[in-house]
C-alpha cells in the first residue's frame, strides 16, 4: 500500500490548518491500512457525516455518525482499500473548522472529495463532514489531456476510413447489429450530459428522444422561458459556456446551444424516437425495448435502461369537474405556447410556483386579462437576491476571479449533508428577507400568500425536498403586487362552460385555462413504459424523507432513486437542473462503465422502497 504522507502523532498539536490535515489525513490513512475500524471511526466527531459518492460504496450514501461509519467500513473497507490521501491545495480555517480538498486512491479507481476538520474539546482534530467521490477508473480513464486521441492517421493504418466515414459506419452499425450497453430515454440536458460522459468512457449507448431536434424540450416551451439560474451554475462538462454568455439564457438559446452541444461531443443521439414500452429479462440481465423511430419499429437489448426524462417531466395535470364542460381551451403549463393567439381572452392560471408566474408575466405584458389562482402558499426570492446572498461564493464571476471552479464549486456544495443543509440555508435566507423585506411586505399587501420552507430554510431545501413550491422572481411579483396580475386564493371546486369556480364559490370568468400545477414523480414513466409493477418495486423518485411538506419519511439521506442503483436490476434515474445534469452525470457514468467493463460493483445501503409514488 502506498502511503503519501508520514504518519504524524495526533498529540502533536499545531495550529497551522496544513500541518493539521496533513496530519489527521495521515492518521486516516493508517488506521484504514491496519483495517482498525474502531481507531478510524474514533478519528470522527460524534456528530459527523461521510458522504460517499461511489468511491467505497458503488452508491450514494451518506452515513452519518460513528455506529454507520463504523458499518459501513465494515462491509467496504476491505474491498475499497483506500491509499495515498493528500490534500490538493492549502486547507482553510473558517471559524475555527478546516476545510480541505482531497485527493486519495482505491483499488479500482481514483477520488477526490472535501474534509471538514474541528478540533475537540479534548484538543484532538475530528472529522465533521468527508465527502468522498469517485472522480476515474483506474485502467479506464477518459482520453483527455496527455492521453488525448491522435485524431490523424500516422504512418501505416489498414484502416484507411476518414473520421467521418468512421462516424457513420458506427452510427449505422449502432442499434442495428451493434447493441447499446446503455440506453437513455430523454435527451434533455440531462440525458445529453450523460451521453456525453458515456461516449469518452466508451460505453456504446443511445440517447433517444421523441423531439425532431436535441434542445427542442427548451424550443417548445412558452417563448418568455429563460433559465432562472445564473450561467455559473449551469455548465455541462467538458464544454462550459464561453465567458460572453448570457448570465440567464433564454431558452431558445439553450436550445441551440444543447444541439451544438450534442453534435461537438459525438453523442449518439436518436431524434424522432419514441419508446413504446420495456421489459427486462432476470435471467438475461437485459431489456428488451420498442422504439418507434421516425415510423421504423426497432427492438432493441440494452443492459442498462436510464430514465432521463427528467425531474420536470409527467405533467401532473388535475382531475376537475367540469373540464369536459368547459367551452374554451385547456393545457397543462409544459404545452404553454405563450401569449400570442389569446389577445382578447380571459386567461386563468391555476398555480403560484415559477411557470405560473412566467406565463401570467408574458400574459399580461401582452396586454391579456390574466388571473393567477394560489391554492397553497409559495416560497419567492428575487434573483439578484439568489445570486448574491444565496449562489455567490460558489457560482459567481466573482467566485471565479477568485480561483473557484466549476469542480471545487460543485465538490464544496456536494460535501454539506443533507441532513444539515437546512442549517446553512437558514441564516442566508434570514439576509435575503432582511435585505428583500419591502418587496415582500409589497406582496403580502396585495394578498400574495408567502412562506420560506417549512423550517425557514427557502428554496433549495424546497428543491430538493419536493421540487416545487417556489418562485425565483425575475419581474412578474411587482405585477402581482400592482394588481396587473389579478390574485385569487383557494382550490378549483369545477369549471362551468365558461368560467372556472373556486371552493369558496369565487367565480372567475375564463376563456383559456393553464394548468401550472407541477409535474410527478419520475416513476410515473417507469410505469408508462414499464409497468406499475416496476414502478412499485422502485418506488418515489425524488426527495430526501425529510418529513416536511410533499417529503414524507423516513429520512432517505440522499435524493431518493436519483443517479444510483434501484431495487429494479438495471433501471436507473438521471435528471434535474443544469448544475445536478453536470455534476451527478459522472458519478452514474462511472457506475455504467464499471459494470460495461465487469468490474465488481457490490453496492452498500440500497434504498429501500417507502414510498410508491
Amino acid at each position: 500500500m502506498t502511503q503519501t504522507l508520514e504518519p504524524t502523532a495526533t498529540q502533536e498539536r499545531s495550529d497551522d490548518p496544513q500541518h493539521r490535515v496533513d496530519a489527521w489525513l495521515a492518521d486516516f490513512e493508517a488506521a484504514l491500512a491496519a483495517r482498525d475500524i474502531e481507531q478510524v471511526t474514533g478519528m470522527f466527531a460524534t456528530d459527523s457525516f461521510w458522504r460517499d459518492l461511489v468511491s467505497f460504496t458503488w452508491n450514494l450514501k451518506t452515513v452519518e455518525g460513528r455506529t454507520a461509519i463504523a458499518d459501513m467500513l465494515g462491509e467496504r473497507l476491505a474491498d475499497t482499500d483506500p491509499s495515498a490521501f493528500h490534500t490538493s491545495e492549502t486547507p482553510a480555517d473558517d471559524g475555527g473548522v478546516l476545510s480541505a480538498f482531497i485527493e486519495f486512491e482505491t483499488a479500482t479507481g481514483r477520488g477526490g472529495g472535501l474534509l471538514r476538520l474541528r478540533r475537540d474539546d479534548d484538543g484532538t482534530d475530528r472529522a465533521w463532514t468527508l465527502l468522498t467521490t469517485l472522480q476515474e477508473l483506474k485502467g479506464h480513464e477518459e482520453p483527455s489531456g496527455h492521453s488525448r486521441v491522435l485524431g490523424a492517421v500516422h504512418g501505416a493504418d489498414p484502416d484507411r476510413r476518414s473520421w467521418a466515414q468512421k462516424k457513420e459506419d458506427e452510427e449505422a452499425a449502432l442499434g442495428r447489429t451493434v447493441e447499446p450497453y446503455v440506453l437513455v430515454i430523454g435527451g434533455g440536458q440531462g440525458g445529453i450530459a450523460l451521453g456525453a460522459r458515456l461516449r469518452q468512457l466508451g460505453v456504446p449507448s443511445i440517447v433517444v428522444d421523441r423531439h425532431d431536434r436535441p434542445g427542442d424540450q427548451w424550443r417548445k416551451r412558452y417563448k418568455s422561458l429563460c433559465l432562472h439560474d445564473p450561467v455559473w451554475y449551469d455548465h455541462l462538462p467538458y464544454l462550459p459556456f464561453p465567458a460572453n454568455w448570457p448570465v440567464f439564457a433564454p431558452k431558445d438559446k439553450i436550445g441551440d446551444w444543447l444541439e451544438f452541444y450534442t453534435k461537438v461531443m459525438e453523442v449518439p443521439y436518436w431524434s424522432k424516437t419514441t419508446c413504446l414500452s420495456a421489459s427486462y429479462d432476470e435471467k438475461a440481465q437485459q431489456w428488451t425495448v420498442e422504439l418507434d423511430r421516425d415510423g421504423e419499429r426497432l427492438t432493441l437489448h440494452p443492459t442498462q435502461l436510464v430514465l432521463a426524462t427528467g425531474m420536470s417531466g409527467k405533467a401532473n395535470v388535475p382531475t376537475i369537474p367540469g373540464q369536459d364542460v368547459f367551452a374554451g381551451e385547456q393545457h397543462h403549463s409544459s404545452q404553454h405556447p405563450g401569449p400570442d393567439g389569446y389577445a382578447g381572452k380571459k386567461v386563468v392560471v391555476i398555480g403560484a410556483n415559477n411557470s405560473a408566474h412566467d406565463i401570467c408575466k408574458a400574459l399580461v405584458e401582452n396586454g391579456i386579462d390574466t388571473t393567477m389562482v394560489q391554492r397553497s402558499s409559495t416560497h419567492i426570492v428575487r434573483s439578484d437576491s439568489l445570486m448574491e446572498v444565496g449562489l455567490g461564493a460558489l457560482y459567481s464571476e466573482q467566485a471565479v476571479e477568485s480561483g473557484m471552479t466549476t469542480k471545487k464549486a460543485d465538490l464544496t456544495f456536494a460535501s454539506l449533508p443533507y441532513r444539515i443543509m437546512h442549517e446553512f440555508q437558514i441564516p442566508i435566507y434570514d439576509e435575503i428577507r432582511e435585505r428583500d423585506k419591502e418587496f415582500y411586505q409589497r406582496l403580502e399587501d396585495a394578498g400574495f400568500d408567502l412562506d420560506f420552507g417549512d423550517d425557514e430554510s427557502g428554496l433549495f431545501m424546497k428543491y430538493l425536498r419536493r421540487g416545487s413550491g417556489y418562485y425565483i422572481d425575475v419581474g412578474a411579483c411587482d405585477l402581482v403586487a400592482d394588481g396587473t396580475i389579478k390574485l385569487a386564493h383557494g382550490e378549483v371546486d369545477h369549471l362551468s362552460e365558461n368560467s372556472v369556480v373556486l371552493a369558496d364559490g369565487t367565480e372567475l370568468p375564463a376563456d383559456v385555462v393553464v394548468y401550472a400545477t407541477g409535474y410527478g414523480s419520475m416513476n410515473g414513466w417507469a410505469a408508462d413504459l414499464m409497468g406499475q409493477d416496476v414502478a412499485d418495486r422502485v418506488g418515489k423518485v425524488w426527495g430526501l424523507g425529510s418529513e416536511t411538506t410533499k417529503d414524507p419519511g423516513p429520512w432517505e439521506g440522499e435524493q431518493r432513486n436519483m443517479w444510483k442503483p434501484t431495487q429494479q436490476p438495471g433501471l436507473w434515474f438521471h435528471g434535474g437542473n443544469l448544475h445536478q445534469s453536470r455534476h451527478y452525470s459522472l458519478y452514474l457514468a462511472l457506475q455504467l462503465k464499471a459494470r460495461f467493463e465487469g468490474i465488481d460493483t457490490p453496492v452498500y445501503g440500497l434504498q429501500e422502497v417507502h414510498h410508491l409514488s
